[in-house]
């Protein structure tokens, strides 16, 4: 499949899954110190275990950047209009994060271009849920 546009897209399309590798320690510690958010949660694992967590977690947030991924592959940061998530479960160290969307809808009068976006775990259990809205 060739890499769709937003002038190629129709209702219905489905976008390229993105398919990123195993969420590692390594990765939250980079993103704790590239958005400024250091909560222990996420890189110190004695810390989640007495929070009661089996181990530390993904900010959800980098989920939502997966997802921005997926969007600025068909359409420049410039057109997206509107952009929001659920955050529907934790992502652990070593899940594998599948990004998936589809055109949900298209407004020729708004020129506008309205996507449903998931992520998924390699259990194919939902992790994220979101929509964006693009300008044609």
């Amino acid at each position: 499949m060739s890499h769709p546009t937003l002038d190629t897209l129709k209702v219905g399309d489905v976008l390229p899954e993105l398919k990123l590798p195993p969420i590692t320690r390594y990765q939250l510690a980079l993103y704790c110190g590239g958005s400024g958010d250091h909560n222990p949660i996420h890189v110190d694992i004695d810390f989640a275990k007495s929070a009661g967590m089996k181990d530390v977690f993904a900010h959800g947030m980098l989920s939502m950047c997966f997802m921005g991924r997926l969007i600025t592959g068909i359409a420049p940061q410039s057109r997206v209009k509107s952009f929001s998530v659920r955050f529907v479960s934790i992502t652990w160290v070593g899940d594998v994060i599948t990004v998936s969307g589809r055109v949900a809808a298209i407004d020729k009068e708004q020129r506008t271009l309205t996507l449903e976006l998931n992520c998924v775990n390699q259990m194919n259990e939902a992790t994220l849920q979101g929509r964006a809205v693009l300008v044609l």
